[in-house]
């Protein structure tokens, strides 16, 4: 990691960069890995110093080929980069992040580029976007609201959920069953056991695809899945889970399980992302952001306005607002009708699975998921 000179090198007719309010630095609670990209050394030094003083790991990169070291050598939750660098800019880092790195959240920090732009970078992926200089309270918000993604991003369940599952696929009598595990499940009709070769992720891919393809109903488990990670890089491993998942579409469920005490936090979110069927990841996608459930949390209600959404939001940025609203109408989560946004049937239907969609993705017995084995809660 590059060094960067402390802020007190600053000289004193430097404006700063950072504007603390009249409420301090409060940063939610939890603790998260931050990456500060800015070729401006006093910049990256104060708000990296910010961050870390209130309990966050902190790394600090001067330029987008430092960053992609960092990346590379940790997991990292948020990136917070500035837009506009000399030689690669903060949208060619949004660009790699969003390809190799997609669970890491980026925030688009900048002092020249138009709102437009800005907007531009949320289109392309960004999580959000702050403009320089800006009051400490804005990271404070950022933070909140990153903390809310990934949590709702994060897998629950129990190995009791597990075991529940397989019940439930042997009670149904059109489905052939896959259990593709070190240990033997219990014996029941149409269930298939094979050991994986977890150093050979492409070998259980290939049997998984001919099984599906041997079966025209099915569902497959394959536990134990953080041994693959043993052998082989992430990157190397969530385009192999990619084709089991496609494998799988249109026969039936396929689930993961993992041990968590060999599997970060960040490689749990890839592979649930991975294996989520397209439809769940993009209303995940569309939930997924703490400001557009709080405007779905509203629109339950009644019919909103722009500024009863904005309110709702916590937000004062129209442009921002009007993006999310955007989404959500995309999503078919919204409709927009005049001056008038109201919420539509699937989007009540998913404002009333909001705190229990983690709980019950696990245990539906038609649905892809990732679960923790035994004795992780």
């Amino acid at each position: 990691m590059t060094p960067s000179p402390p802020s007190s090198t600053r000289a004193p007719s430097t404006p700063p960069v950072l504007r603390k309010g009249d409420g301090g630095f409060d940063v939610p609670r939890g603790h998260m890995r931050i990456l500060v990209v800015d070729d401006d050394a006093i910049f990256r030094q104060e708000l990296g110093d910010l961050l870390e003083a209130d309990g966050h790991e902190v790394a600090i990169a001067a330029s987008v080929p430092k960053a992609l070291e960092e990346l590379e050598a940790r997991d990292v939750d948020v990136v917070f980069t500035d837009l506009k660098m000399p030689r690669h800019s903060g949208l060619e880092l949004l660009k790699e992040v969003r390809t190799r790195w997609p669970q890491t959240l980026v925030v688009m920090v900048t002092g020249f580029a138009t709102v437009e732009t800005a907007v531009e970078a949320l289109k392309a992926g960004a999580f959000d976007y702050i403009r320089k200089p800006f009051q400490i309270e804005q990271v404070q918000k950022v933070l909140e609201a990153a903390r809310g993604m990934l949590e709702f991003r994060r897998p629950s369940g129990r190995r009791g959920d597990l075991d529940h599952l397989l019940r439930e696929w042997g009670a149904r009598p059109e489905l052939s069953v896959l259990v593709l595990s070190p240990h033997a499940p219990a014996a029941r009709p149409r269930f298939t056991h094979i050991v994986p070769d977890y150093e050979n992720p492409s070998e259980i891919a290939r049997t998984i695809r001919e099984f599906a393809q041997a079966h025209p109903v099915a569902a497959v488990l394959l536990e134990e899945v953080d041994r693959c990670f043993t052998h082989h890089r992430r990157a190397d491993i969530l385009p192999i889970v990619g084709t089991m998942t496609e494998a799988m579409n249109g026969h039936g469920p396929f689930v993961i399980s993992y041990d968590p005490s060999r599997l970060g936090a960040a490689d749990v979110r890839a592979l649930t992302a991975t294996v989520a069927s397209s439809e769940t990841r993009e209303t995940l996608e569309a939930i997924a952001n703490p400001l557009r459930r709080a405007v779905l949390q509203r629109a339950l209600q009644g019919p909103i306005s722009f500024s009863e959404a904005m309110h709702a939001a916590g937000l004062d940025d129209s442009p921002k607002l009007a993006f999310h609203l955007r989404r959500l109408v995309d999503g078919g989560l919204l409709t927009h009708e005049g001056e008038e946004y109201r919420i539509t049937a699937r989007g009540r239907e998913v404002v009333r699975a909001i705190f229990e969609l983690d709980a019950s993705l696990p245990t539906r017995p038609d649905a892809n998921a990732v679960l923790p084995l035994a004795g992780s809660g």
